[in-house]
């Protein structure tokens, strides 16, 4: 069953790279660590030109030193020469200028925080701005695709969803979910682009949490529940379903690596589109947003950083 599932997902994919839309440059906008993790494997498996877009020149510094980090990493691994290092980096142009990222791009994938309002503020700006035939894709983990698209006014039989797993250099998986407006032909052209980028790609319904998320971050919420009944601690919690469900990381560890604010905000979306209470957020998990500890990035979560 599983081997016939996979040859069709092979076939599908196969006949979407016969009409993919030739995409040479792509603007991704949002330069935290999936946005450029995004622009990296574009830049370096796809071979196109990126303009990584966001609001601020340390932003956009901070990204582009922890590619060079992760370039680094590649050429001790020997994975890559420095001379196909320093092509990698020549392809991806850091800009705050939205607006001149957009001319002659083929496709832009958004990667900006779970806030809806900014998504929908971001594609109402790509259906004015963006060539009339650009692919307009999201990494959206939750929110609605067809909400999106519709913010897209004018473009929005254009508008896909592309969600790339984090981090996106390590991790194959991308799921695509098209909006109801979308058109077919766009769906096709993506999974021939993120097949470029040598993922595999899975396709998903718009549907609160698509597969991913659906069940992956109820499973670390239940974890922060069992922490703040004080079933166990962290590390117990942890060690638990790493030794004894075999789990690559602990649930709570992952948590900090995704980030408390964005599994918070994954967790209201289920909660406030499928109105069940299954999926209501942690108290705690609420709590330490609150507080400011949100994982890895912030140095604090349910572990500490340095």
């Amino acid at each position: 069953m599983l081997r016939t599932s996979m040859t069709i997902q092979k076939r599908l994919f196969s006949s979407a790279r016969t009409l993919a839309k030739d995409v040479n440059n792509l603007t991704v906008i949002g330069g935290g660590q999936m946005g450029l993790g995004i622009a990296l494997v574009a830049a370096n498996k796809a071979g196109v030109n990126v303009k990584l877009v966001d609001t601020s020149d340390a932003a956009l510094d901070k990204g582009m030193a922890f590619l060079q980090k992760l370039l680094s990493k590649d050429i001790k691994k020997g994975r890559l020469t420095e001379e196909q290092a320093k092509d990698i980096t020549a392809r991806v142009t850091p800009t705050t200028d939205l607006t001149g990222a957009l001319k002659d791009t083929d496709m832009v994938i958004e990667a900006v925080p779970e806030i809806p309002d900014l998504k929908f503020k971001i594609f109402s700006q790509l259906a004015k701005e963006a060539p009339a035939d650009a692919i307009l894709a999201t990494n959206t983990s939750s929110i609605s695709i067809t909400k999106i698209a519709a913010a897209a006014k004018g473009a929005e039989n254009r508008v896909v969803a592309a969600h790339f797993m984090n981090p996106v250099p390590v991790q194959p998986g991308v799921e695509i979910i098209q909006a109801l407006q979308t058109d077919k032909s766009i769906v096709d052209d993506t999974l021939a682009f993120v097949g470029r980028m040598g993922k595999v790609p899975s396709l998903a319904k718009d549907s609160p949490g698509f597969i991913a998320n659906r069940i992956l971050v109820p499973y670390i919420n239940e974890a922060v529940i069992v922490l703040e009944s004080g079933i166990g601690s962290a590390k117990d919690i942890d060690a638990m379903m790493v030794n004894g469900c075999a789990m690559p990381m602990g649930p709570l560890a992952l948590a900090d690596f995704i980030g408390l604010d964005t599994c918070f905000a994954i967790m209201n979306v289920l909660y406030k589109d499928t109105g069940d209470s299954k999926y209501r957020p942690s108290v705690l998990l609420g709590k330490m947003v609150d507080a400011g500890w949100l994982g890895k990035k912030s140095g604090k979560g349910f572990y500490e950083y340095k």
